[in-house]
Protein backbone atom coordinates (compact mmCIF):
# COMPACT_ATOMS: atom_id res chain seq x y z
CA UNK A 1 0.00 0.00 0.00
CA UNK A 2 2.36 2.59 -1.04
CA UNK A 3 -0.43 4.75 -1.60
CA UNK A 4 -3.52 6.09 -0.68
CA UNK A 5 -6.39 7.25 -2.45
CA UNK A 6 -9.56 9.67 -0.77
CA UNK A 7 -12.23 12.77 -1.96
CA UNK A 8 -12.72 15.80 -0.66
CA UNK A 9 -15.94 18.54 -2.46
CA UNK A 10 -14.07 21.48 -2.52
CA UNK A 11 -16.14 23.62 -0.49
CA UNK A 12 -16.80 27.92 -1.13
CA UNK A 13 -14.80 28.81 1.49
CA UNK A 14 -11.45 27.07 0.10
CA UNK A 15 -11.97 29.55 -2.94
CA UNK A 16 -11.41 32.87 -4.01
CA UNK A 17 -13.12 35.28 -5.25
CA UNK A 18 -13.06 33.66 -8.66
CA UNK A 19 -14.38 30.31 -7.17
CA UNK A 20 -11.09 28.63 -7.59
CA UNK A 21 -8.83 27.17 -4.59
CA UNK A 22 -6.71 29.53 -2.81
CA UNK A 23 -3.36 28.11 -3.23
CA UNK A 24 -2.92 27.31 0.99
CA UNK A 25 -6.02 24.99 0.69
CA UNK A 26 -3.86 22.58 -1.01
CA UNK A 27 -1.35 22.07 2.05
CA UNK A 28 -4.61 20.74 4.32
CA UNK A 29 -5.56 18.65 1.26
CA UNK A 30 -1.83 16.60 1.30
CA UNK A 31 -1.82 16.77 5.08
CA UNK A 32 -5.29 15.11 4.98
CA UNK A 33 -3.87 12.43 2.49
CA UNK A 34 -1.26 12.08 4.68
CA UNK A 35 -3.08 11.29 8.04
CA UNK A 36 -5.05 9.10 6.24
CA UNK A 37 -2.39 6.84 4.43
CA UNK A 38 -0.84 6.65 7.97
CA UNK A 39 -4.00 5.87 9.90
CA UNK A 40 -4.44 3.34 7.22
CA UNK A 41 -1.57 1.82 7.81
CA UNK A 42 -1.93 1.38 11.23
CA UNK A 43 -0.32 4.55 12.57
CA UNK A 44 -2.68 7.68 14.36
CA UNK A 45 -1.31 10.98 14.80
CA UNK A 46 -3.27 10.73 18.09
CA UNK A 47 -1.30 7.98 19.65
CA UNK A 48 1.71 8.84 18.12
CA UNK A 49 1.68 12.26 20.26
CA UNK A 50 0.20 10.41 23.18
CA UNK A 51 3.96 8.49 23.24
CA UNK A 52 5.80 12.08 22.73
CA UNK A 53 6.65 11.67 18.90
CA UNK A 54 4.95 14.54 16.94
CA UNK A 55 5.81 14.18 12.73
CA UNK A 56 6.46 18.29 11.49
CA UNK A 57 6.69 18.86 8.24
CA UNK A 58 10.15 20.38 7.39
CA UNK A 59 9.63 20.99 3.26
CA UNK A 60 6.98 20.96 0.96
CA UNK A 61 6.53 21.75 -2.49
CA UNK A 62 3.65 22.21 -5.05
CA UNK A 63 3.28 22.79 -8.67
CA UNK A 64 0.15 23.96 -9.79
CA UNK A 65 -0.95 22.44 -13.14
CA UNK A 66 -4.58 23.68 -13.62
CA UNK A 67 -7.17 25.04 -11.18
CA UNK A 68 -9.18 23.44 -8.84
CA UNK A 69 -12.93 25.07 -8.81
CA UNK A 70 -15.63 25.55 -5.91
CA UNK A 71 -17.81 22.37 -5.78
CA UNK A 72 -15.00 20.35 -7.81
CA UNK A 73 -14.92 16.05 -6.28
CA UNK A 74 -11.38 16.25 -6.24
CA UNK A 75 -9.33 12.46 -5.70
CA UNK A 76 -6.05 13.28 -3.36
CA UNK A 77 -3.65 10.38 -3.97
CA UNK A 78 -0.91 10.24 -1.35
CA UNK A 79 2.41 8.25 -2.04
CA UNK A 80 4.75 7.06 -0.09
CA UNK A 81 8.75 8.09 -1.39
CA UNK A 82 10.90 7.39 1.66
CA UNK A 83 12.14 6.85 5.02
CA UNK A 84 15.01 7.11 6.46
CA UNK A 85 16.13 6.92 10.26
CA UNK A 86 14.02 10.12 11.13
CA UNK A 87 12.41 11.92 8.05
CA UNK A 88 9.30 10.37 5.73
CA UNK A 89 8.86 11.35 2.20
CA UNK A 90 5.31 11.44 0.59
CA UNK A 91 4.02 12.92 -2.98
CA UNK A 92 0.97 13.73 -3.82
CA UNK A 93 -1.27 14.55 -7.02
CA UNK A 94 -4.71 15.59 -6.98
CA UNK A 95 -6.79 15.15 -9.59
CA UNK A 96 -10.30 16.35 -10.58
CA UNK A 97 -13.54 14.59 -11.74
CA UNK A 98 -12.54 14.38 -15.46
CA UNK A 99 -9.16 12.53 -14.42
CA UNK A 100 -7.59 15.87 -15.12
CA UNK A 101 -4.21 16.48 -12.95
CA UNK A 102 -4.24 19.17 -11.15
CA UNK A 103 -1.38 20.03 -8.79
CA UNK A 104 1.40 17.49 -7.57
CA UNK A 105 3.26 18.36 -3.94
CA UNK A 106 5.97 16.94 -2.08
CA UNK A 107 6.67 16.48 1.56
CA UNK A 108 8.92 15.42 3.89
CA UNK A 109 8.85 14.94 7.91
CA UNK A 110 11.00 14.42 11.08
CA UNK A 111 9.74 12.39 13.62
CA UNK A 112 10.63 14.56 17.24
CA UNK A 113 11.40 13.62 20.28
CA UNK A 114 8.05 15.99 21.87
CA UNK A 115 10.34 16.24 25.51
CA UNK A 116 13.54 17.35 23.54
CA UNK A 117 12.29 18.76 20.70
CA UNK A 118 15.44 16.89 19.04
CA UNK A 119 14.46 14.59 15.82
CA UNK A 120 14.72 10.72 16.45
CA UNK A 121 13.94 7.60 15.29
CA UNK A 122 10.15 6.60 15.06
CA UNK A 123 8.84 4.12 17.54
CA UNK A 124 9.60 0.33 16.38
CA UNK A 125 5.86 -0.48 15.56
CA UNK A 126 5.92 2.21 13.40
CA UNK A 127 9.28 1.81 12.11
CA UNK A 128 8.62 -1.84 11.24
CA UNK A 129 4.98 -0.48 9.33
CA UNK A 130 6.90 1.87 7.35
CA UNK A 131 9.44 -0.89 6.38
CA UNK A 132 6.78 -3.26 5.36
CA UNK A 133 5.46 -0.19 2.90
CA UNK A 134 8.98 0.22 1.19
CA UNK A 135 9.79 -3.19 0.43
Amino acid sequence: MNLHQFQVRVRYAETDQMGVVYHGNYAQYFEMGRVEWLRNLGVSYKVMEENGIMLPVVSLSMNYKKPARYDDLLTVTTIFKSQTSVKIEFDYEIHNEKGDLLTTGNSILVFVDMKTGRPTAPQKYIKDKLLFESI
